[in-house]
């Protein structure tokens, strides 16, 4: 396993957001977390970027406990996150909002590189290189969100509810978008509201309810699962 969360438990203040949690992610995996709004989906990827430090248990990346590490600790050693609600610095060009991302990197020639390569993947981005973050459309910003963690470099990525706010045909192209990006080496843990587009991509998922883990397993059986199925998925069976 590339990442493993053990048992650990989060609190803010006197409020117990994460209760006793463990899931796993390996190597070239796309794993998803699906939940309910205030289920601890959030709390577990700003838990394993260093944004809160567990009151119990421990997380091991390649077998190193990153419990107690800096965020930007955490940023080196090739974990990176892509925040909900984007959070691309609006005021600065595309362009600027990928170097940003690769505030962590030395080596100009692997920035630039780098830069090619998201332009690459992201035409619509290259496009608009010049134009203010704060400009582009809703589907543009979240492509630049995920370009911008991809500047990093990351062993994995964790990405925070993507698809919100995107319509039905942007839903499509960004989960397209984390699927090349999963092909390509990248290790994914997926938090999302979508259940099914999350559990159609994933290899495995974990379903968190009021900051336990309720259900895991393989991603095309939650598909199937009952309680899944009523409480996430409109009561509809998937084929």
């Amino acid at each position: 396993m590339i990442l493993n969360v053990e048992n650990i438990s989060v609190h803010y203040g006197a409020i117990h957001a994460l209760r006793d949690i463990s899931f796993s992610l390996s190597q070239g995996e796309i794993v998803a977390l699906i939940g309910a709004n205030g289920a601890g989906k959030s709390t577990s990827l700003n838990t394993i970027s260093g944004l809160l430090h567990p009151t119990d248990g421990k997380i091991k990346f390649m077998g190193e406990d990153i419990s107690k590490v800096s965020p930007q600790e955490i940023v080196n050693k090739g974990i990176i996150q892509v925040p909900e609600g984007r959070k691309i610095f609006s005021k600065m060009s595309v362009w600027e909002n990928l170097e940003m991302g690769a505030y962590s990197v030395s080596d100009r020639k692997m920035i630039e590189e780098r830069i090619d390569s998201v332009f690459k993947q992201f035409p619509r981005l290259k496009e608009r290189r010049n134009q203010q973050g704060g400009t582009l459309s809703g589907g543009e910003q979240q492509m630049l969100a995920i370009a911008r963690g991809l500047m990093a470099g990351p062993r994995i990525l964790l990405m925070d509810e993507p698809s919100m706010g995107l319509a039905p045909i942007l839903v499509e192209k960004i989960f397209d978008i984390i699927r090349e990006i999963n092909a390509s080496g990248t290790s994914i843990l997926l938090v999302e509201q979508n259940a099914l587009m999350a559990l159609s991509i994933a290899d495995r998922g974990y379903v968190l309810d009021t900051g336990k883990i309720a259900l895991s397993g393989k991603a095309s059986e939650l598909l199937h699962n009952p309680m899944v199925i009523n409480a996430y998925l409109g009561g509809e069976t998937v084929g």
